[in-house]
């Protein structure tokens, strides 16, 4: 989650360095802080709290001017969120400055080992713990990039460093394994960021970096290597996006704006993925049709919102495919021993491409000799890098922390190969699949029915702002989307929620049931009528214990009016489709309730 950039160049690198900290606020965070090399010495600060906290301080007490510059935002692992722990920590002797992304697994026997010999080390965290052996190096063989080499050779986990010596003006180091790392090419000058929204604003020429590689930048060139020093390249790309994308366009919230994004969005997931003849194409898929008739066993791993994708794309798959679906938490997958064959494909989703649970469970898949696809959002990170196929999803710059559409989109690359696989197994005839495809191409439209919805939508959270518990429930694909909804509840609003399936509560969670309890309900399509009927069922059960039924229901659907004490109409579209339009009602009411409660969404 932490944010890092690295500046060598000939602006303030203060500037540089904090306006890339603000673009990356989206990590999320809680504490901020930056380090110049200036006069022959580091000139640090770092706050708890917001980053607007370090700002007021380095207004208060300006640091030196410097064109040499690192920053961090935290999200606390090792030690509480305050000004001690906070990035950059520096060396025994003050000479190396460093920010850390990660967990340093075997920490504590190193901080026991730096403390017998003497270091007094001030905070609590893993980080403190690779400067100080940082430095040591630096003052043995004289060269950052050398030391941190040999550093990170010591180190266990999953880590991004970023560092500087005061004694060198000119250079900012950086290593990364298992976390992410881009480095930015500019006109004189160069830049380092988890993200390439850190410097976005400067240049959108990009070089990715592989596994345990140490980068150097000067103001006029970059350097590879690897842990054990021998030279190495980077990829160069260009980044397809602008500083306009990362804006908020008259948005209060990046998350609000890029729910009004999720028609375009979906129209992008969609461009291209067909031939002249009509067939489903995947350009990117790199699995060859011989590979994938193989398949008789997929297994999705995922964490958070992309694992309720998975969710939907297991309804999927099965129906058009009859290939049997297993859905994983990624965080999970590896400690249950799970059974994979060189005929089981793995199909990692990751809006991101660098998380760590995800990317470390298609390494043990790997490994068995399974085959590997990832459906990610960014181009030239390591879990499609390490995949044997990938399906991008094309959703832009996804900044709010809460993930819109960057879920929509990951349902469309679920889709796409739910139908792909259908059409190289031959498990449905090709104007079905084409059929299916033409109503995933009206889904833009019908987003944008849903959204001009909002104002309705924003209404009934302001019903609720004195709420303190709100219940999801669904059948089918719709379970899954109660859970999303959920999901965002509590994640922006900081509001108990729990998605249920429907036909769940008379085991247990009826019993939370009480008066006035507002219940989201996804009623499916009319035209699956047992799910339906099934679903009125459920909801007439709440409603009789005193809930508040708000209830998603196709228009037309009048038999749900009578259970309903508020409605939201969605466009009429297939059960497995549906998710697409009814996750978006959710959407917008997490972000107004949070926006009512006085939360940063």
């Amino acid at each position: 989650m932490c944010g890092i950039v690295g500046y060598v160049g000939s602006q303030q690198a203060r500037d540089v360095v904090v306006e890339g900290l603000r673009r990356l606020e989206y990590r999320g965070y809680d504490s901020a802080g930056v380090a110049l090399v200036a006069d022959g010495r580091i000139a640090h600060d770092k706050r708890a709290g917001k980053l607007a906290n370090l700002e007021k301080a380095l207004d208060e007490r300006a640091l030196p001017a410097a064109t040499t510059g690192i920053g961090h935002t935290r999200w606390a692992t090792h030690g509480a969120p305050n000004d001690p722990n906070a990035h950059p920590h520096l060396g025994r002797h003050g000479r190396v400055a460093l920010v850390h992304n990660g967990i340093i697994e075997n920490f504590a026997a190193l901080r026991a080992e730096l403390e017998a010999s003497g270091h007094e080390l001030r905070s609590e965290t893993d980080t403190e713990v690779a400067a100080h052996l940082l430095e040591l190096e630096v003052e043995r063989t004289g060269d950052l990039t050398t030391a941190m080499q040999v550093v990170c050779c010591r180190l266990e986990g999953a880590f991004t460093l970023v560092a500087v010596d005061s004694r060198d003006p000119d250079g900012v180091v950086a290593a990364r394994r298992n976390s992410p790392l881009v480095v930015g090419i500019g006109q004189g000058e160069n830049f380092l960021g988890s993200d390439v929204a850190a410097f976005i604003g400067h240049t959108r020429e990009a070089m990715e970096l592989d596994q345990d590689q140490v980068v150097t930048i000067t103001a006029d060139g970059v350097s590879v290597s690897g842990f054990d020093g021998a030279p190495a390249e980077g990829r160069r790309y260009h980044v397809d996006w602008d500083l306009t994308a990362a804006e908020k366009d008259g948005h209060d919230w990046f998350m609000r704006k890029e729910i009004f994004e999720q028609p375009r969005a979906v129209a992008d997931s969609l461009l291209g993925r067909r031939t002249p003849e009509g067939l489903l194409q995947l350009d990117e898929m790199r699995l060859s049709d011989g590979d994938l008739r193989d398949i008789d066993k997929i297994i999705i791993i995922a964490a958070g919102t992309s694992f309720y994708a998975g969710m939907v794309a297991k309804y999927a798959i099965e129906h058009w495919t009859r290939i049997p679906v297993e859905v994983e938490l990624a965080s999970e997958f590896r400690y249950r021993d799970p059974i994979l064959t060189r005929s089981t494909l793995v199909v990692a989703i990751s809006q991101s491409g660098e998380t760590a649970d995800t990317l470390q469970a298609i390494r043990h898949a790997r490994v068995q000799r399974s085959k590997v696809l990832a459906i990610c959002n960014s181009n030239g990170s390591t879990i499609p890098r390490e995949s044997d196929g990938v399906i991008y999803t094309h959703a832009g710059p996804e900044i709010g922390v809460a993930s819109t559409k960057g879920y929509l989109t990951q349902l469309v690359a679920c889709y796409l190969l739910a139908l792909y696989l259908a059409q190289v197994k031959g498990t449905r005839f090709g104007d079905e699949i084409g059929q299916v495809i033409d109503q995933l191409e009206q889904m833009p439209d019908h987003i944008a029915s849903v959204l001009a919805q909002s104002e309705e939508v924003y209404a009934l959270a302001r019903e609720h702002v004195e709420t303190r518990s709100v219940l999801f429930l669904g059948r089918h694909a719709g379970y899954p989307v109660a859970l999303e909804g959920a999901l965002k509840l509590k994640e922006i609003a900081y509001l108990h929620a729990e998605g249920f399936a429907a036909g769940e509560l008379k085991h247990g969670p009826i019993a939370l049931i009480e008066e006035g309890l507002p219940v989201l309900c996804i009623v499916p399509p009319q035209g699956r009528d047992f799910l339906h009927d099934k679903m009125v069922s459920g909801i007439q059960e709440v409603r009789a214990r005193g809930a508040r039924t708000i209830c998603l229901a196709e228009e037309g659907d009048e038999s749900i009016t009578p259970y309903a004490d508020a409605l939201v109409r969605l466009p009429q579209v297939p059960v497995l489709l549906q998710p697409l339009v009814a996750v978006v009602p959710l959407q917008l009411f997490a972000c107004e309730l949070a926006t009512l409660l006085g939360h940063d969404v």
